[in-house]
């Protein structure tokens, strides 16, 4: 074993912050406008906070305006609600939509360029599943930076984190938690440039380290996204709550899998199967291309499924068409600039004439580390970590539930970043006043199995035969057959990850051992996906059973899976929380057990 795997001196610092992107820069943010002497120090694993996937983010985020005389919160509330399949915890879900406007007028005070309507008001957009009177009409509550509302996000974001003091640490991984006394303490770091482990020990720890869509093959995800944050919990024997909870974008552009913002088919894109019928209406009489995501992805592969897709050769897969061609030119110029760029750049199809082909790719985890509603850490008995939160995608609250709604996620990161800044502000004066070091226990043993591990295994091979078999079982259909087989086959692949040689032992910017490393944690998350989905026997959201077609009241719970050691998974429930239904007012029966109907 490699001797040289010694740490550097610890930093201490008030708050830790492990992910620098929307919601992370957010949290940061509300604390140093509160309280501007406090030490934030943030981490980023790409080489600049301000290539976070958050801005990658195109639609808007949804807020209902109080001027607005057709829109209430309550609707909101109901829509997501009844997004989730029932599985939103509705005390969240009244949180962040009652909270919604301010946090968007939190971002324009702050100078984010949001697109105007002709009055010079806000525009806005209607996005799938979003309405009005409970279902009655489409709502226009999404507001946007035309196609780029992340990167507005971002940048606000950076910029109020940068003037106030914030010190970001790039392209840093988060390998360890540290806990005293039951206490999280920190996390043990590897800073890539320098080649050195780091004890950053903190009075508060804040999780917002974004996705794990790199488990599947196709994704909208950035190539980072790959669930570290989720096998961070596990090795802390922390529980993991919803992992089969997957959303499948339904547009993705065929190929890279890139995003083609569900904003294509807000202005009127049109999908088609290969003879150039309008399929929705079929799936979804009511709002058709409009229906949520996991309804219209289920849709596309089955008509995929049915022989009615058309096929890529350049790219060997089968796909369905949206038609923009019908739409007026400024609405390509004005409202979708940046996505008919990327059909021009990848498919070198121009929107304006050209039909564009597109598919599902994974695009969101519903599921992540359990929290309350003030994103405050919980571990498998319920019971809150101190001096730990999460937040963003990382964390399941759950408003979301088992399936989200466009524009909800950038809502949900404004809303929980300012949550959880004013939770830590309100615990630090409890936290101990002398931080203790607290040493690691896996960590170097597990970098030096990496570094001296002999054997014919590859990891970038191990890695794509993962991927595959995630999108083959674990995809928008899943059976039991299916499941049970990729869960032989990960076994399979752990096996064979312990004998990957890396081609040298450097520390300093090895990508090769950060790719190794990055490897187990997307092994580890796709075992908790393949148990998680394969113990709920029905279907739901985003998770649907082919085998299991309906969904059942018996399983309107979270889903908690904790994992001992590799393969050692023990499962628990958590109840979803149906607070605006138990306690009654002018519209409890609307958040019952209700059926999804489009």
């Amino acid at each position: 074993m490699l001797k040289n795997l010694s740490t550097a001196p610890t930093i201490e610092c008030d708050v830790l912050i492990i992910g620098a992107g929307g919601v992370g820069l957010r949290c940061a943010a509300e604390i140093l406008e509160k309280k501007p002497d406090t030490r934030v120090v943030a981490l980023t694993k790409v080489a600049h906070a301000q290539k976070s996937h958050t801005s990658t983010a195109q639609g808007g985020l949804s807020a209902v305006d109080p001027s607005d005389p057709e829109d209430l919160p309550v609707y909101h509330m109901f829509d997501t609600w009844k997004g989730s399949d029932c599985t939103a915890d509705q005390h969240v879900v009244k949180k962040i939509c009652e909270m919604a406007w301010e946090q968007l007028l939190w971002l324009e005070h702050r100078g984010m360029h949001f697109s105007r309507n002709p009055k010079g008001g806000f525009a806005k957009r209607t996005f799938g599943g979003h309405t009005v009177r409970f279902g009655e009409d489409s709502a226009f509550r999404a507001v946007f930076e035309a196609d780029r509302t992340g990167k507005g996000i971002m940048d606000t974001g950076w910029g109020e984190s940068l003037k106030r003091g914030v010190t970001i640490l790039n392209q840093t991984l988060a390998i360890e938690l540290l806990f005293v006394d039951n206490q999280c303490a920190g996390c043990l770091v590897f800073k890539q440039k320098e080649g050195e482990f780091v004890r950053i020990l903190a009075k508060a720890t804040v999780i917002t380290a974004g996705g794990c869509g790199q488990v599947f093959k196709v994704t909208t995800n950035c190539r980072q996204n790959t669930g570290d944050y989720l096998s961070l919990a596990l090795q802390a024997g922390l529980p993991v709550m919803n992992p089969e909870a997957v959303q499948f974008h339904p547009t993705g552009i065929v190929g890279p899998g890139i995003l083609a913002s569900e904003t294509l088919r807000s202005v009127g894109g049109i999908l088609r199967n290969r003879g150039l019928e309008p399929f929705m209406e079929k799936y979804a009489p009511k709002m058709k291309e409009l229906a949520p995501r996991d309804l219209v992805a289920r849709a596309i592969e089955s008509e995929i499924r049915e022989e009615r897709g058309a096929f890529n050769p350049d790219h060997q897969i089968e796909h369905v068409w949206i038609d923009l061609r019908h739409l007026p030119a400024s609405v390509h110029e004005n409202d979708i600039p940046e996505v008919s760029g990327f059909f021009k750049k990848y498919m070198n199809l121009d929107p304006i004439d050209s039909l564009c082909p597109v598919r599902p790719s994974v695009h969101y985890h519903m599921g992540g580390i359990p929290t309350s509603e003030f994103g405050e850490v919980e571990n498998s008995r319920q019971e809150i970590i101190p001096g730990l939160y999460a937040g963003g995608e990382s964390a399941a609250a759950s408003f979301h539930g088992f399936n989200r709604l466009g524009t909800n996620s950038l809502l949900e990161l404004l809303v929980m970043g300012k949550v959880i800044g004013e939770r830590v502000l309100e615990y630090l004066p409890q936290s101990p006043s002398q931080l203790k070091d607290a040493r690691e226990t896996l960590t170097t043993s597990k970098f030096s199995g990496y570094l001296d591990a002999r054997g014919k295994g590859s990891t970038g091979h191990i890695r794509e035969s993962l991927r595959s078999l995630m999108t083959r079982h674990a995809g928008v259909f899943r059976t039991e057959e299916g499941l049970r087989q990729a869960l032989a086959q990960i076994r399979k692949l752990k096996g064979a990850a312990e004998n990957v040689t890396l081609t040298t032992r450097s520390l300093k910017m090895n990508q090769e051992l950060v790719q190794r490393w990055e490897l187990d944690n997307l092994l580890d998350v796709a075992l908790v996906m393949c148990e998680s989905a394969l113990n709920r026997k029905e279907s739901r959201g985003a998770h649907f059973r082919t085998d299991y077609t309906e969904r059942k009241d018996e399983y309107n719970y979270h889903t908690l899976i904790s994992m001992k050691a590799f393969g050692a998974t023990e499962l628990g429930k958590r109840e979803v929380n149906m607070s605006l239904f138990e306690e009654g007012g002018q519209h409890q029966e609307k958040f019952g057990l209700i059926q999804r109907k489009y």
